[in-house]
């Protein structure tokens, strides 16, 4: 598919337009993490063949070099060895995003997209999967870009904050300037809308009213001025 506008930038350089043979060096380096694991592991095959696909691909390494790899790839997320053999049905959620953590980590890539990777999982499971990810950000100095609705999820693993509505950004800050005086209405009405645990804490929430404008007939401007106008 080919981006409608903008440029993309790997490292300084400009792969917007590189096609087939051209990109594949890149590949290695860029890796996404998907929001429903089930959905994105080929069930025919095993956990062990699922993590060793892209070396294959990619390097040319003897049977037993790949099954150290992959083993040594399998420990990292928290998985045993021995369930290699097993297919992605026999792991839990949270087992099958960390065979999906796997398998980005397999060509070490310097940034690794993570599209919902942990939206569909339990609480618990969660703090344990985004533990993980910050202790692999610091082992492997990796790049994040990671896309989330859940604020809590966002101030806990971002260091840097884009802000998006109608497919723009509307606000981009350190993740502690974002977090402790948002700018933009919309930054500051998605932070008044997270449910506060204490019901005899009160605070003046500016929950932003009306309904999301079209994506084909954008407002003019700022896209959320059709929508500040009841709040602010």
């Amino acid at each position: 598919t080919s981006p409608t506008a903008g440029r993309i930038h790997l490292s300084g350089e400009d792969i917007t337009d590189l096609k087939d043979r051209a990109l594949r060096p890149y590949r290695r380096d860029m890796q996404i993490v998907f929001q429903d694991p089930a959905s994105s592991l080929d069930p025919r095959q095993k956990a062990g063949d699922i993590v060793g696909e892209y070396l294959k691909i990619h390097h040319r390494m003897t049977k037993q070099a790949l099954y150290e790899r992959v083993a040594e790839l399998f420990v990292k997320v928290g998985l045993r060895p021995a369930q290699m053999e097993n297919y992605p049905h026999e792991f839990s959620g949270g087992q099958r995003q960390r065979l999906s953590i796997a398998r980005a980590l397999s060509l070490n890539p310097k940034i690794i997209v993570w599209e919902e990777a942990v939206s569909a999982l339990d609480v618990s499971i969660q703090a344990q999967v985004i533990n993980l990810l910050c202790d692999l950000q610091d082992e492997f100095n990796l790049s994040y870009l990671f896309i989330a609705h859940d604020l809590a999820v966002v101030e806990h693993i971002s260091h840097r904050v884009a802000v998006m509505y109608l497919g723009r950004i509307v606000e981009l800050a350190e993740k502690t300037e974002l977090f402790r005086e948002p700018l933009h209405p919309y930054t500051e009405s998605l932070l008044d809308a997270v449910p506060v645990p204490d019901p005899t804490l009160e605070r003046d929430r500016k929950i932003i009213q009306g309904d999301v404008a079209s994506p084909i007939n954008r407002p003019s401007g700022c896209h959320v001025r059709t929508r500040c106008l009841s709040v602010f």
